[in-house]
């Protein structure tokens, strides 16, 4: 990462003190070594540390008591900060602090739904989550790792949950703005009490009023919401997992879609899952936000509307200024690659610095310590240590395992460094299906095959025995000869399916998969990537989030053309790269009565693979004779 090898440098505290409190904290200095703030002895003294509990006045009122909802705050900080020291924050803001309503899947929506179809009535969660009459640490996270190193440490609980004030809205405006007061509240712009409907005020003097956040998951997602504000001092932001658009969770290419282990789960779910604010406001809270939910979230067509604009940060990154370290697995299926993908797109579009790191992993997974300490090094404490001429792209490799050798213990490898990603020197190469896809046909750089595939669509059937069945009626699988050499996949997959179907309305689903299927713990080994479409959307102006689409005609070819989600991956020499074109997939889409037919016309239909180098590195080994 281009240290600078045995630099180290002391940030003396006297900058930020005046002249009153230099003599007494000369020693009380952030150290700096190889671009990274160091542990020090006076920091990291726990008896030292001060706590506070406040509450921030926000810019919104939407528990409608006609006052602005106040936010829930705690504060950990060195113990110098009494005696003047300026420190930054590092600073996590999330719903679940307080407890979630746990996984019911009662509560889920129904699966058993026709495409296009009325779907089955929810019975909402009933508001049992406990609520807490008091909780002065909202949570320790973060702390043993920042407060040593000289930087104080902040959490906040969303609108709506725990002690905070209003209700959650789950990617609604209230979610940027409340961390935006937050960091108003560092820089002395907000108002900060010690009570929730109090006037004795809080003030942070002992903030430099630079704020970088992080956190994973939806607490990866609120840095990202806080700042498409442009809220001045969020420095930096290092999102692990985040869920960029609410429609791009739930929702594929038009198509009504679960997140990965959460079969049903949709936005109302999630409301109920992190309802925890108080039990008085919580009628008002369902009344204007759940209710209107249901009335937007549109589980018979999937198509993009404006409630779900709303909630694509997608939309709001003209304002951001934040240094951005991204990270994300290729294998999560729960808050799949693309939000990730499409954001950092876009912030490098606008100038805004922006790092990556991807790991062959599933949900979660931070970058490495030294990583991330070198981020809120440069961009909350100022030190030069050259993180901005890094590579931009940082990926784990696979693990493959080494003929005669006992499997290495499950650590994750040291990230390979790219000049970017996708790989600068990733090319398109299109391959077109031929032969009898319900056994397994060829999938070659030549011409495409004459005629057409006929699948029988039936939800029954996982997606993984669909892939590893010799035959099979209910997809159409081609492959690749093997490979001569290793293949490095490195962007984004697109396919182009021309299709035709026996109903109005029928769920399409494409994987890219590594054969032969060996079922391996390793979750890269067979499943590449994969994506999921709407039919009825062939043609929209913007497939990835579809304004409007139509019912098929039954015997008419339509062309879809979308996505797959990015990937990073080796292919082995030895392995054939498959494509596999399905309807119903089990695990993500909902699941109509079996028997659809699906005609698929193999001259207008192609794959087309990110290779790095081009088509001269995909290399076949001849097929025997």
């Amino acid at each position: 990462m281009n240290f600078s090898r045995h630099a180290t440098l002391a940030l003396a505290a006297c900058a930020a003190l005046g002249a009153t409190g230099a003599t007494a904290h000369a020693q009380t200095s952030h150290v700096i070594e190889n671009g990274e703030a160091q542990i020090v002895p006076a920091f990291a003294d726990t008896s030292t540390w001060i706590r506070q509990e406040l509450w921030v006045e926000t810019e919104f009122d939407t528990d409608g008591d006609g006052r602005p909802d106040r936010v829930h705050v705690d504060v950990t900080r060195p113990g110098a900060t009494a005696e003047g020291l300026k420190v930054p924050v590092v600073y996590e803001t999330s719903p679940y602090f307080s407890g979630t309503a746990g996984i019911n899947f009662d509560h889920f929506w129904n699966l058993r739904q026709e495409v296009g179809g009325d779907p089955v009535t929810r019975d909402p969660y009933p508001a049992t989550i406990r609520y807490r009459e008091s909780q002065p640490m909202i949570s320790p996270s973060h702390i043993r790792t920042w407060v040593p190193r000289g930087f104080a440490v902040v959490h906040s609980q969303s609108p709506g949950t725990g002690q905070s004030q209003g209700c959650p809205t789950v990617g609604g405006a209230n979610e940027s703005l409340g961390p935006k007061a937050v960091i108003d509240w560092l820089n002395g712009r907000a108002r900060g009490f010690t009570t929730p409907d109090g006037n004795e005020e809080v003030r942070a003097d002992w903030s430099t009023g630079r704020v970088g956040m992080t956190g994973t998951s939806y607490n990866g997602t609120l840095p990202l919401a806080a700042a498409t504000t442009g809220v001045e001092g969020l420095e930096a932001i290092i999102p692990i997992a985040p869920n960029t658009s609410y429609y791009h969770y739930y929702r594929s290419n038009g198509l009504v879609r679960s997140p990965g282990g959460y079969p049903g789960e949709d936005i109302d779910v999630l409301f109920d899952f992190i309802f925890s604010g108080d039990p008085e406001k919580r009628d008002y809270c369902i009344e204007t936000v759940r209710d209107e939910m249901d009335a937007q979230l549109d589980r018979t067509a999937g198509d993009y509307n404006d409630f779900w604009g709303e909630r694509d940060y997608l939309n709001h990154t003209d304002g951001r200024r934040a240094a951005t370290l991204m990270a994300h697995g290729f294998n999560d299926w729960n808050v799949m690659p693309e939000h990730s993908y499409r954001i950092t797109e876009a912030l490098k579009e606008r100038g805004v610095p922006v790092q990556i790191y991807y790991h062959q992993g599933g949900h979660g997974g931070p970058p490495p310590p030294t990583m991330m300490n070198r981020w809120f090094t440069r961009y909350l404490l100022g030190v030069e240590n050259g993180v901005e001429n890094d590579p931009r792209a940082w990926i784990v490799r696979e693990e493959r395992p080494t003929r005669g050798r006992a499997p290495a213990p499950p650590t994750r490898p040291e990230p390979t460094p790219y000049p970017d990603y996708p790989h600068p020197e990733a090319e398109g190469v299109i391959l077109h299906p031929s032969g009898d896809g319900n056994w397994t046909g060829a999938l070659t750089m030549g011409a495409a095959g004459d005629g057409t595939g006929t699948v029988v669509d039936n939800f029954g059937f996982e997606g993984g025995h669909l892939a590893a069945a010799d035959f099979s009626n209910h997809r159409l699988l081609y492959a690749t000869p093997e490979l001569a050499q290793d293949a490095h996949l490195s962007g984004v997959t697109r396919v182009r399916v021309r299709l035709s179907a026996d109903r109005p309305a029928v769920n399409l689903s494409v994987w890219l998969v590594s054969l032969p299927w060996t079922n391996s713990p390793r979750i890269y080994d067979n499943i590449i990537t994969r994506g999921w479409a709407d039919p009825g959307n062939a043609g929209a102006a913007n497939m990835a989030s579809p304004r409007s689409g139509s019912a098929l005609t039954p015997g008419e070819f339509v062309e879809v053309e979308f996505e797959l989600q990015p990937d990073d991956q080796v292919i082995p020499a030895g392995a054939r790269i498959g494509v596999m074109i399905f309807s119903s997939d089990k695990d993500f889409t909902v699941h109509p009565e079996p028997g659809a037919t699906l005609t698929v016309d193999l001259q207008g239909t192609s794959i087309e693979l990110p290779v790095v180098g081009g088509a001269g590195e995909l290399v076949f080994r001849p097929r025997a004779s």
